[in-house]
């Protein structure tokens, strides 16, 4: 191969067929995989979730993960917020002619690791190269598929007055450390990503407690535009309290040097909880025995009181809404 991708890769020709032998199922390849047909044959017996996704992340390697490995945590999440294991992925990579190959080599390598500490097959998958300057070195696609292992399943519009509202640990810790790389911030105690796949944890967590209404990952948007989706879908206001909600100091540091607010930066490793406020205490007690989610509080309630409101308890005892957000406080995150 190349040290660089050629247009060549993408034409469907011998370079097309190196690229995928040589790079994608070496790192990627299963039985299902590798018998490169134009479909993948799934074997699932119960309800089915799906969810797709596109990574445009920038920088593509940050501290704590890269495009790949986020490509793969972010589609497992999504489907595992809805009461599913996730089994299969596939992925399309849209490449910039000359990115180095090594480069494409890492970030399909860190798929693989991935996918493997999730449990999770890539049965399917596309390359397309463009010209320079067409794409910004690469860009990934994936959908997810997972069976779906609770019912009624987990939705943003089921939070009712009474609920408990938990969160599995700090918040921005993701979308302060893109930032950092990106802009060539140094701190005193480094940013580190928190991407991971949750799905572990989750089926922890429903196992033991399967009356969860609501499960949900603070992406783009963070904390607070979450919460408001949930309380627009549902009806209700979700009250929560400044104080109990985690924000490691490095980050709240971080953020009051940059002027960004730590409740709508993205998180990629930590989920929203909400369900009835007496299961609360034993779906801490699980949670906190998986390490992801050893960082596990309840932050607030769901209330009658403003219904689609999110209303914030200050740290000064006042309370003020904590809206949506509004336009992008930092793109291409993810």
């Amino acid at each position: 191969m190349s040290d660089r991708i050629l247009l060549d890769c993408g034409s469907g020709g011998r370079a097309s067929h190196r690229l995928v032998a040589d790079l994608f199922l070496k790192h990627l390849g299963n039985p299902e995989l590798n018998r490169l047909n134009d479909a993948a044959c799934l074997n699932l017996k119960s309800p089915l979730a799906m969810s797709t996704d596109t990574f445009t992340v920038d920088p593509i390697f940050f501290p704590g993960g890269d495009i790949g490995s986020l490509a793969v945590h972010g589609t497992v999440n999504d489907v595992s917020m809805l009461g599913a294991i996730p089994r299969y992925l596939t992925c399309g990579f849209i490449v910039e002619e000359g990115l180095e190959t090594d480069v494409l080599a890492r970030v399909v390598a860190s798929m693989g690791t991935a996918a493997r500490e999730a449990g999770v097959l890539v049965v399917a998958g596309d390359t397309k190269v463009v010209p320079r300057g067409m794409v910004d070195k690469i860009f990934i696609n994936t959908t997810g598929v997972g069976e779906i292992f609770v019912d009624p399943t987990p939705s943003g519009d089921r939070a009712r007055p009474g609920d408990a509202i938990l969160v599995t640990g700090s918040m921005g810790d993701h979308g302060l450390a893109v930032l950092s790389t990106r802009q060539g911030l140094a701190f005193d105690t480094p940013v580190v990503s928190d991407a991971a796949s949750l799905n572990h944890a989750i089926a922890r967590l429903l196992r033991a407690v399967p009356e969860v209404h609501v499960l949900r990952d603070p992406t783009r948007g963070g904390l607070g535009t979450t919460l408001n989706e949930i309380a627009e879908s549902s009806g209700v206001c979700c009250e929560i309290v400044d104080e109990a909600i985690p924000v490691r100091p490095e980050v709240r540091d971080g953020c009051s040097f940059l002027g960004l607010d730590p409740l709508y930066l993205a998180n990629e490793g930590k989920f929203l909880c909400i369900l009835p406020g007496e299961l609360a205490d034993a779906a801490l007690d699980v949670l906190r025995g998986d390490p992801l989610c050893a960082g596990a509080v309840r932050i607030g309630t769901v209330t009658d009181a403003h219904p689609g409101k999110v209303v914030l308890t200050t740290r000064l005892g006042g309370a003020r809404l904590l809206t949506m957000l509004e336009g992008e406080q930092l793109p291409r995150i993810c």
